[in-house]
């Protein structure tokens, strides 16, 4: 009994905490979303049909704005692998309540959301992008200069039938969402392995 008490307590002061801080995270975000998009719109305008450029004139203005918050050399891509989707990306800031990444695929890319703990802005810099919620009969459109904002909880499937680019900012509970960001990497990564140990070989 004084086991389950202390359990009790415990949870209810970590419900507590959490809905604490919940209610507060906006004093712990740095950056802006209307200010990030208006970055991005410069960058289209002064860099159109150069997406390697406009990524640049973005990473150095926030490197000047927000200098201690920046990855000081954000110039390693890694591909990520996340709801059946495949693309790459490159880590500008990463934090507990916000992350800021340059995100895309140079041959598209297809799969689901994921559901998450954040608020979600995919600012398009290059590319067309589709999305699709269940039950609805017509997909959202993103083109470039555009905003896809996924609010916290939603989940659709998403597509970028060819070269696609975006500037992707996410706000609130961010470790949760690396369950769902890297998942499907472990698991191809763990595949391969046992395919190699085992001797298994790929048909097709």
């Amino acid at each position: 009994m004084r086991a389950l008490t202390v359990v009790g307590i415990v949870i209810a002061a970590f419900s507590s905490l959490f809905y604490f801080l919940d209610a507060h995270l906006h004093s712990f975000y740095i950056f802006s979303p209307p200010a990030l998009h208006a970055l991005a719109l410069e960058a289209l305008t002064l860099h159109p049909n150069d997406t390697r450029s406009a990524v640049s004139h973005i990473t150095q203005s926030l490197a000047l704005t927000h200098t201690p918050y920046m990855n000081p050399s954000p110039t390693e891509w890694v591909f990520n692998n996340h709801g059946g989707a495949m693309g790459a990306m490159v880590i500008l800031h990463a934090s507990v309540t916000e992350y800021l990444i340059v995100y895309g695929s140079a041959i598209g890319t297809e799969g689901h959301t994921g559901r998450h703990t954040a608020d979600d802005y995919f600012h398009m810099l290059q590319g067309t992008e589709l999305a699709w919620r269940a039950g609805e009969f017509e997909p959202e459109v993103y083109p470039p200069g555009s905003v896809h904002l996924m609010r916290r909880g939603e989940a659709k499937q998403y597509a970028c039938k060819e070269a696609c680019f975006a500037l992707e900012y996410a706000r609130g509970w961010i470790p949760p969402m690396l369950f769902f960001g890297f998942a499907d990497s472990e698991f191809a990564i763990l595949f391969s392995s046992l395919s190699i140990i085992c001797g298994w070989g790929w048909n097709g």
